[in-house]
């Protein structure tokens, strides 16, 4: 999922999502059919709000797929429907080479809202992904019917009502993936899963639903060889309590004793801006510049809040809530602001644990709404350090280790954080 940024005027932030939606509301043309009003309310947004590193001629591109457009359409005419439009989109978009910049349908539009407001929504209170072998449980809300059913973070789910997951071995998509699951989940009702786990006979579940926020909180577990290295699952950067949640995690830890920290964010695909400035800040200041058309604004972070620039710039590197041995867990799934605050953790003196990110973690987003109930999603800022460098797009970890599913599902162990645990070892006992 995308970052989501927001517009700052005289010190009031409003969501970008909602200046969009209002007022941009009559910037949509008639058209000859469905599609070609989704395609041209995409590419008009497209060529006049870009702003990110992608330099292929974009209206070049435009005329390309526009006419392939007519060519799909020519056989219905005024009928021509949104998914052909869409199809040609997406096409238009991969070509582009902006993974930032898409178009998402009206189920994936209502999914990011359902996060971004944090509304009340069915759920099991379990967050997948879609492996080899089935759907990899990556979160579970403390308190949800999940986890009342026992099911814990990278337990397997390999059939959901009866149903195959995940994806075969030869790689092609099973029938029940996360996307499924939801609307399984906001259906209502249980759903009957067959729940595998290392050491353990496969065993079938009733998972219930209940009304919960659908945001996934910042969960905290221990691990380490005396059980004193606290791991912050962090799912999210979505919601506008995401830092919030973080230093309440961090606090807890601290409390508790925790002599080092590992955060994960192998599964958290980015977010709001200022909540990933804030939660990087626990570590160090933080000062995130971004340009755009005819602008730009500076975001700052201290002590896991948002504060003024200067506020930053003014403040030393040791204030901070934390400036013990500290690891950071990235993969492929980690993106966008993720990898924002992948970077400048890794500044404060993180060691970086795991695969290359993504790979848009120096751009950010707004959402434009569309003719069919979807979004397009459009790069219009670049990040810049706070002396004007560009942030690296993705973050290449210092400790290279891949997690490995099948060991991960079969034996029970993460390879990845054992190798951060590994490194924090390595890096604890050469600081004495």
């Amino acid at each position: 999922m995308p970052t989501r940024h927001s517009a700052h005027r005289r010190g009031v932030r409003v969501p970008v999502w909602l200046l969009l939606t209002f007022g941009l509301a009559g910037a949509s043309l008639a058209s000859a059919s469905p599609a070609t009003d989704l395609f041209g309310a995409a590419t008009r947004a497209f060529q006049t709000q870009y702003y990110g590193w992608a330099d292929a001629d974009r209206t070049a591109l435009t005329q390309k797929y526009g006419a392939q457009l007519t060519e799909k359409c020519a056989p219905q005419a005024d009928a021509c429907d949104y998914t052909t439009a869409r199809t040609v989109l997406t096409d238009l978009f991969t070509e582009f080479g902006d993974p930032h910049t898409n178009v998402r349908d009206s189920e994936a539009a209502e999914r990011l809202a359902e996060v971004t407001y944090n509304r009340a929504v069915s759920r099991t209170g379990a967050r997948v992904v879609r492996v080899p072998g089935g759907l990899l449980v990556v979160s579970v809300m403390p308190g949800s019917p999940a986890e009342t059913a026992g099911v814990r973070r990278f337990d397997l789910l390999t059939t959901v009502n009866g149903e195959a997951t995940g994806k075969d071995g030869a790689g092609k998509n099973l029938p029940i993936g996360p996307n499924e699951f939801i609307r399984l989940e906001r259906a209502g009702g249980p759903l009957k899963v067959t729940l595998r786990r290392a050491g353990t006979p496969d065993q079938d579940l009733a998972l219930n639903t209940a009304s919960l926020q659908a945001r996934d909180e910042p969960t905290l577990s221990w691990s380490g060889s005396d059980g004193k290295t606290a791991v912050i699952d962090y799912p999210s950067f979505l919601s506008s309590d995401s830092a919030e949640l973080f230093l309440k995690r961090l606090a807890q830890a601290k409390d508790a004793g925790a002599k080092a920290f590992v955060v994960d964010l192998r599964y958290n695909g980015g977010g709001s801006l200022d909540e990933c400035v804030a939660a990087a800040s626990n570590f160090s200041p933080v000062l995130y510049k971004t340009r755009w058309q005819g602008g730009g604004y500076t975001y700052g972070g201290l002590r896991g809040e948002e504060v003024l620039p200067f506020i930053a710039r003014a403040a030393k590197p040791d204030w901070a809530l934390w400036r013990g041995p500290l690891a950071v867990l990235v993969g492929p799934n980690t993106a966008s602001c993720a990898e924002v605050f992948s970077y400048f953790v890794h500044q404060a003196g993180a060691v970086v644990v795991g695969e290359k990110t993504r790979g848009v973690g120096n751009s950010g987003v707004i959402f434009q709404p569309l003719p069919d109930g979807g979004v397009l999603s459009v790069t219009v800022l670049r990040g810049y350090t706070d002396a004007g460098e560009a942030l690296p797009a993705s973050i290449t970890p210092d400790v290279a280790a891949p997690t490995d599913i099948s060991v991960l599902t079969g034996e029970g162990r993460d390879t990845t954080l054992e190798a951060a645990l590994g490194a924090l070892q390595t890096r604890q006992a050469t600081s004495r």
